[in-house]
């Protein structure tokens, strides 16, 4: 049975150094074509179920009280699932592979569970070692200043809630602008589209969240 073994090479300080989302970034090097912010906030009509990630606890902000939302079919773009393990990292760690475009939460035992994910698109991409700083369910969401300079159609602020391109949960790396979070998008897991968060679908991070504790050592790899 094929082992995985993560090697973090040059990332093993304790600081990193991240890809400053400025101008000179909005250009794609290779297709010189403009790079497009892939990030969508819906308004649904009311009284409508939602289609995708409705495996969910109970709380959603917004969503119908409806006997039968537990029946709409589950949307994951990348199943989850458990593989062998040795490497250098403890058991809690949670190591992102950006290349492989999925999350590892080290297990006791030579085990670590996998999960897919959506990471920085080309000129959005960082990688070192952070720990988790906060967790938030249903997280509200206000958009950094450098993302409204690239998009000023962006609200300001947005309330929790299926539509909120955070999603179920999220988890704050360290000081950065950088979260583990969810998303209303769950055909972009498995891509490089975000400005550099780690997105996940509501289910897989509802999972991931209710396993890991602040402080958690978060490994991400380029």
């Amino acid at each position: 049975m094929r082992r995985f073994v993560f090697a973090l090479g040059g990332l093993a300080c304790a600081t990193f150094a991240l890809a400053s989302p400025a101008a000179a970034y909005e250009i794609d090097p290779l297709t010189r074509q403009p790079l497009t912010e892939v990030l969508t906030v819906r308004v649904r009509p009311q009284n409508t179920l939602p289609t995708a990630n409705a495996a969910l606890p109970a709380d959603i902000p917004g969503a119908p009280t409806d006997p039968l939302a537990s029946t709409v079919p589950q949307m994951t773009a990348i199943p989850r699932d458990t593989v062998p393990y040795s490497g250098p990292y403890a058991p809690g760690t949670i190591v992102v592979s950006t290349t492989e475009r999925r999350l590892y939460l080290i297990q006791p035992g030579g085990e670590a569970l996998r999960y897919g994910v959506g990471v920085g698109r080309p000129g959005f991409t960082w990688g070192g070692t952070q720990t988790v700083t906060m967790k938030r369910e249903w997280p509200d969401w206000r958009p950094p200043s450098e993302m409204l300079r690239r998009r000023p159609d962006l609200p300001r602020y947005m309330k929790g809630g299926i539509e909120n391109p955070l999603g179920a949960r999220a988890m704050y790396l360290g000081n950065t602008i950088y979260r583990i979070h969810g998303s209303n998008e769950p055909e972009t897991i498995g891509t490089a589209v975000s400005s550099g968060c780690i997105r996940m679908t509501n289910e897989d991070v509802t999972d991931l969240y209710s396993r890991v504790k602040v402080g958690a050592r978060v490994v991400v790899q380029r």
